[in-house]
């Protein structure tokens, strides 16, 4: 079992910038890509970036720009850094791990909430 545990979530002013944190339990060279969801109620979940082991990314399109996606492979966390946030970008940010065997785990999420 792998545990995956965000963090840095919380209220920020719009403009303001913040990393969320995924730690994993495991190390990540062993996964194959880590990616960062977002969910809003009543809303499905919206992929926002991915990392692969090799350290390639991929963003959705709505998040190019503002939205960066890293790595530290000493502390086998997956970071996303959010810049100019906006009262859109409102939700829960979880994350999921996908190993090469194709079993996924995913987090229970960090919530943002973006107000003045």
């Amino acid at each position: 079992q792998v545990h995956l545990v965000e963090s840095g979530g919380g209220l920020v002013q719009p403009g303001e910038p913040l990393r969320l944190s995924c730690a994993a339990s495991e190390s990540i060279f062993r996964i194959a890509a880590v990616t960062w969801y977002r969910q809003t109620p009543g809303s499905g979940r919206e992929l926002v970036a991915t990392i692969t082991s090799r350290g390639s990314t991929n963003y959705a399109d709505s998040a190019k720009g503002r939205f960066a996606i890293s790595r530290d492979n000493f502390t086998d966390t997956v970071y996303l850094q959010i810049y100019n946030l906006k009262p859109e970008d409102t939700a829960l940010y979880s994350c999921d791990a996908l190993f090469p065997g194709g079993t996924l785990y995913q987090g229970q999420g960090t919530q943002v909430t973006v107000s003045s």
